[in-house]
């Protein structure tokens, strides 16, 4: 039986600005992780202390605006989230 001609692969293209890429970086900053567990557990204490205190603490003057200012510090700690490898 005769042997079948061997095909040659054709090299795949590769564009300029992917090859020469700068590299991904492997590791999140130091800073983030602590950041990011202050960022909740600030806006976690910030939300238990204004049901404790029954709505008049920790800024007595802006009512249940507290909750906003809670759930943004939460929500600054998930965009820092977002950032960790």
């Amino acid at each position: 039986m005769p042997k079948s001609p061997i095909r040659k692969k054709e090299k795949a293209y590769i564009p300029e600005a992917v090859a020469h890429a700068a590299p991904v970086p492997e590791e999140s900053p130091k800073w983030l992780a602590p950041a990011m567990v202050t960022a909740f557990i600030l806006g976690l204490i910030w939300i238990v202390i204004f049901y404790v205190s029954a709505t008049a603490y920790p800024i007595p003057g802006i009512g249940a605006w507290n909750m906003v200012v809670g759930f943004g510090f939460i929500a600054v700690g998930f965009s820092l989230a977002t950032r960790w490898r």
